[in-house]
C-alpha cells in the first residue's frame, strides 16, 4: 500500500522490524537494500487502514523476509506488561519514531526488534527486495552513510550491544495480530 497521506506535513503509520540471526558465530542483523532508497534498512512498511501495528508487521516480514513470525523471538524489556484482559496486547516497541520520507511527506515508525536462529521458512516475495544481507558489529560500523541511515546503523548497534544481553527473548504468540 502506498501513502495514506499525501498533503504536505502529514505522516503515515509504518512499522519496522530488527532481525537478529543468533545461528552464527556472531550475531548478525538482517537488512535489505531498499528498492526506492538504494541503502540498507530494517524490514517493513504502511499499517494499512484495515490492520494494527501488529498484524501489519507480521505480514511486512514475510513479504520481505520470509520469516514467520512464529520463528521469531521478540527482544522485550525485563518484566513487562504480558497480558492484559479484554484487549489485543502489543508488545512493546524498541522505539517509536517520526522521520521525513520526503520533502513533503513524513513516517512515524513503530520499530521492534526480534531473534532467530532459524533461516526464513519462504521465500522473499515477488515484486520485494531480494537483496538481503546480514552484517556483523563491525561490518554495520564500516558501512558509510549512503549505504545506511545514522540512526539505522544506532539502532542495530543498540540491539546488539544492548538488547541482546539485556532485554528477554519473548515468544511472539504471546502477543495477538
Amino acid at each position: 500500500m502506498g501513502h495514506i497521506h499525501t498533503e504536505p506535513g502529514q505522516y503515515d503509520q509504518t512499522v519496522s522490524a530488527f532481525i537478529v540471526r543468533l545461528d552464527q558465530v556472531e550475531p548478525r542483523i538482517v537488512l535489505h537494500r531498499h528498492k526506492l532508497l538504494g541503502c540498507y534498512l530494517q524490514l517493513g512498511g504502511h499499517v494499512e487502514l484495515d490492520e494494527n501495528p501488529w498484524h501489519a508487521l507480521a505480514h511486512e516480514i514475510t513479504e520481505e523476509s520470509g520469516y514467520t513470525f512464529d520463528q521469531l523471538q521478540i527482544l522485550q524489556q525485563r518484566d513487562g506488561i504480558r497480558s492484559l484482559p479484554g484487549v489485543k496486547l502489543h508488545p512493546v516497541p524498541l522505539v517509536t519514531m517520526s522521520h521525513p520520507f520526503s520533502d513533503t511527506h513524513n513516517h512515524t515508525d513503530i520499530e521492534y526488534a526480534f531473534s532467530t536462529t532459524q533461516a526464513p521458512r519462504y521465500k522473499v516475495a515477488e515484486g520485494e527486495s531480494e537483496d538481503i544481507q546480514l552484517f556483523t558489529r563491525d561490518q554495520l560500523m564500516s558501512l558509510n552513510k549512503e549505504e545506511i541511515p545514522d540512526n539505522v546503523r544506532e539502532t542495530c548497534r543498540f540491539i546488539l550491544d544492548t538488547c541482546l544481553h539485556d532485554w528477554e527473548k519473548v515468544d511472539t504468540r504471546l502477543f495477538e495480530a
